[in-house]
């Protein structure tokens, strides 16, 4: 029998506005030793104050892993993993993290052939939520689809992703075992239907935790105030940290505000991790794009998302071409191009180069800067170009620009990567509304924590 949630039932954290840019990451089939820790707040009653969780990267191929409408449609998809219990007892569960979705959902159906399914009538302490729950009425406003109530009289949710894949089921709450902490009252979707476009690789997870600035994310939901992470270049870890840093024996942050509107337009999303780009540098020099090129104009269109769960960047045409012309003259002495219009790597990058496989080291490379409002991200070294996976041309590899154009995709937005994230520490400071970076590494960073990368 399932226990409906009463309308004065409450998550017992605070929840943010802002929560948390999500944890990441990272192109390597090894498993990633992410750590993550978290420093408990009164929500966490009873649990340590550090809570260290493993997590792990998985490549998955194109429609594995349902997309919202935002997200871009990559041919090549790096999922970071975490696997933890829910229920009571604990049933094993595997969730896919994703920063740029808000609802968390696991599969729910008994009948189809995942691994690990999670079947609310084994756990005594799973509740629905009715449709009347200001849950369901006041929460579920940044859903693309607005929830619905069923036949039952129970909160339903349906999500509809760019890849044609799709879900729906009931929200609900249950605990959410990370470590040796319960987290009680966690909401998320009971997802009983789940049409996906390649079911064979979506069965390698239970479902998606969805770590957005949305109400009912994941992070909201724990109501940290302020969280960081940091990736490491050479080994393909890195550490997630939840709570206070106290960064003072690293260089000093550099902040930037995170974008908020109170009005909604059509093409901004207003639960994304939104900041202002200003400018593009190639070896330091600004490129001569004028600043409104970066503004989102009247429908919103043009925002500047920091989404760890994409791969690489993406600008929109104008910032591109003009990035893509800078680097073509900076490289044509030391790099042959490909010539192969029928080649777009990832659908949106078509600026590649021939390297001999008996080059071991690529050449000194100019380096990109990322100019944000108060704060600056520069790309340097191997990072400004990128090996595709398997693709051989006679006696070459091909490296292509690690950055791409969002009109390719049809995508209105520019998009920050964590390709370009490796070794600079990312602080979220959720109370004032603001990012920090520093460029740091990211090894010595763990070690000065405790945690060895």
């Amino acid at each position: 029998m399932f226990h409906s949630i009463m309308e004065s039932t409450s998550i017992p954290c605070t929840s943010y506005t802002n929560p948390y840019l999500k944890s990441l990451f990272l192109l390597s089939h090894t498993v990633l030793t992410l750590l993550l820790i978290m420093e408990s707040q009164h929500c966490l009653s009873s649990s340590p104050k550090m809570l260290i969780l493993p997590l792990k990267t998985q490549v998955i191929p194109s429609g594995s892993v349902p997309r919202s409408p935002n997200k871009l449609p990559f041919h090549h998809n790096v999922s970071l993993t975490v696997s933890l219990t829910v229920g009571t007892p604990p049933q094993n569960v595997s969730m896919v993290i994703d920063t740029g979705s808000e609802l968390s959902w696991l599969h729910c159906n008994k009948t189809l052939s995942y691994p690990t399914t999670f079947d609310p009538t084994r756990s005594t302490s799973y509740q629905t939520i009715p449709c009347s729950s200001p849950t369901c009425t006041n929460r579920t406003q940044d859903f693309p689809i607005p929830a619905s109530c069923d036949s039952n009289n129970l909160c339903h949710a349906t999500l509809s992703y760019a890849d044609a894949s799709s879900s729906d089921g009931n929200l609900a709450s249950d605990v959410f075992h990370i470590g040796s902490s319960d987290i009680s009252g966690l909401v998320f979707g009971c997802m009983d239907s789940v049409f996906s476009s390649n079911s064979d690789e979506d069965s390698k997870s239970t479902g998606l935790m969805g770590m957005n600035r949305g109400s009912l994310s994941f992070v909201s939901q724990l109501g940290f105030p302020k969280f960081s992470y940091c990736i490491s270049g050479t080994d393909f870890s890195g550490l997630l940290l939840l709570g206070e840093s106290n960064l003072t024996w690293s260089v000093p942050l550099n902040y930037t505000p995170l974008i908020q509107i109170s009005t909604p337009l059509p093409y901004f999303d207003r639960v994304a991790y939104t900041v202002q780009l200003e400018g593009i540098k190639v070896l330091d020099k600004l490129l001569p794009i004028p600043k409104s090129t970066f503004e989102p104009d009247h429908t919103g269109a043009g925002q500047t998302m920091v989404d760890s769960g994409t791969q690489f960047t993406f600008l929109l045409g104008p910032a591109y071409n003009a990035l893509r012309t800078a680097f073509l003259n900076q490289t044509s002495s030391v790099l042959r191009v490909l010539e192969d219009p029928d080649f777009v790597f990832q659908g949106a990058m078509d600026l590649c180069y021939l390297v001999p496989l008996s080059q071991r080291v690529l050449p000194l490379l100019p380096t990109v800067t990322l100019v944000f409002r108060g704060a600056e991200m520069t790309v340097s070294g191997d990072r400004v170009l990128y090996r595709v996976p398997g693709e051989l041309r006679g006696n070459d590899s091909v490296h292509c620009l690690s950055f791409g154009n969002s009109d390719l995709l049809g995508v209105e937005a520019y998009v920050i990567g964590h390709h370009h994230q490796q070794n600079v520490w990312m602080e979220f400071d959720l109370e004032k509304s603001r990012i920090g970076l520093a460029q740091v590494r990211c090894d010595l960073a763990g070690q000065r924590f405790g945690v060895a990368l």
